[in-house]
Formats: structure tokens, sequence, C-alpha cells
């Protein structure tokens, strides 16, 4: 998490390092309505898959759940989520979203932001069927993810390719089609389907995720650090090349 090669640190990262909080392809709004519609009750066991910042975390928490459990396998986003929230029902375990090692059939709601988009598609089901393995039968499962509309292969690949250069991860986003067939696949019904224009880098966009002042000194971050620019300025460049093929998605599912 600590950048210090802007050429080659990961695109979420810079971000982060520049004062950004909310940094899912939906904004905050999509984020909101994924919570909304997990109906997150106080008798719910919940996981979260990836937490970063903690942003969802502290909406999820929020609803008071019996107990949570964020798993990321990033040592020092855990460092960082265990200063930043603390409980006697939450815990933070490094581990990987696709074997975290919670006991089976035992939660009541799984979810997981901008993370899957970040694996292939092999990796994509090893994770969901982590999820499946942990629920209760009926539980439910929320992604929250990069989309793709009205794409050829050929366009998808490029995509793909131009994406993993600019954020220096190995973005694999799929259709809306293509992420229900993944999640059926592995045992879950489509519950509810919401989806975002991909503006996480918009002005509008960040003065509605961070709020006013927040958004001000950003802006003044980014202006002040010329490599950080750069790499931002790349990847807003290539967002907006793909703005009619991208979006972003969130999906809410039930295991049966």
């Amino acid at each position: 998490m600590d950048v210090t090669d802007y050429s080659r640190a990961q695109g979420h990262w810079i971000l982060a390092k520049m004062g950004k909080r909310v940094l899912r392809p939906g904004g905050k709004e999509l984020t909101q309505k994924l919570v909304n519609g997990l109906d997150i009750k106080h008798e719910d066991d919940i996981v979260e898959f990836a937490p970063g910042l903690g942003f969802t975390a502290s909406l999820a928490l929020e609803r008071n759940p019996h107990t949570y459990i964020g798993v990321d396998a990033d040592e020092d986003a855990i460092k960082l989520l265990k200063q930043k929230i603390k409980g006697n029902n939450i815990r933070f375990i490094l581990g990987q979203a696709s074997e975290t090692h919670i006991e089976n059939d035992s939660k009541d709601k799984v979810y997981g932001e901008a993370m899957l988009t970040m694996h292939a598609d092999h990796r994509k089901s090893e994770i969901i069927k982590e999820s499946h393995r942990i629920l209760k039968k009926g539980g439910l499962y929320a992604i929250h993810e990069l989309g793709l509309v009205n794409v050829t292969e050929e366009e998808k690949s490029t995509i793909q390719h131009d994406l993993a250069l600019c954020i220096k991860v190995n973005a694999r986003p799929l259709t809306e089609d293509e992420w229900k067939t993944l999640l059926e696949k592995e045992g879950f019904k489509i519950k509810k389907v919401y989806t975002n224009a991909m503006h996480l880098l918009e002005s509008k966009r960040i003065f509605d995720d961070e709020g006013f002042w927040r958004a001000l000194k950003i802006t003044f971050n980014i202006l002040k650090n010329k490599p950080a620019r750069m790499r931002i300025n790349e990847m807003k460049r290539v967002f907006k090349k793909y703005d009619k093929q991208m979006n972003s998605i969130a999906i809410i599912a039930e295991k049966i």
C-alpha cells in the first residue's frame, strides 16, 4: 500500500495516496445500493472480501450486524483496518478470498467489491465457490465490479489489455450476462442487478463520493505530485476512451 514508485504502483493505491476513499467503479451510489440490497440485520454474521480502506465496512457496520469478518490479502491494508475499525464483533484476517478457512455454512451475508475484476475467470470462480461454501442456505452474496457493455471478444481483449497497462492490475471485466453466469454456475440465484456509469475519475463523481472539501484536497494533492498526476491522467484517458463500453455493476445473489 505504501506508494514509492508511481510508475509501477497499482492505480487504486495511487488514488488512495492522493486521499481518495471511495475506490469502487460505481462510486458511493452503487456501494450504497449493494449494502441496502443485502439488508444487513442485527442477527447477521457477515464477511467482506478485500475491504481495502474500509469505506464499505463502515457502511455495513452502521447496521450493527452480529459479527463482521474482513478478509484481505494485503498485509498493509489489514494493519490499517485494525487501527481504523475496532469492536468486539469485528475481525480482520490476512488471507485469500478463495481460501478463507471460515466454517462451512456459517455466514448470512458475504460481499466483495472491485476484486473479482482483478482476477482471471477461473480465479473468479474459486472466490465465488468460497462465498457459496461459507454461506448458509438462503444467504446472500453481493458483488460490485467493472462491467462491459455491447462489446465483441476482440474489443473485450483490447479493453482488458489497455486497463492492465494503465492501472497495473490484470483487470478482467465482464458483461452483465457473464457475471450472472459465473454466479449461477456456482449455485447462486440472481436476486437484484444494479448498474452505474464507470466515472471513477470524473469531477462530478469525485465530489459526490468524497464531499466538497475532500475533493478539493484530492485535487490539490494531484496537482502538486507530478508522477501521480501522470498516472492518474493516463487512467482517466483510458476510462474516457472506453466510456461507452464500460460500466459498473452490482449483483445480489442468493445461495440455493
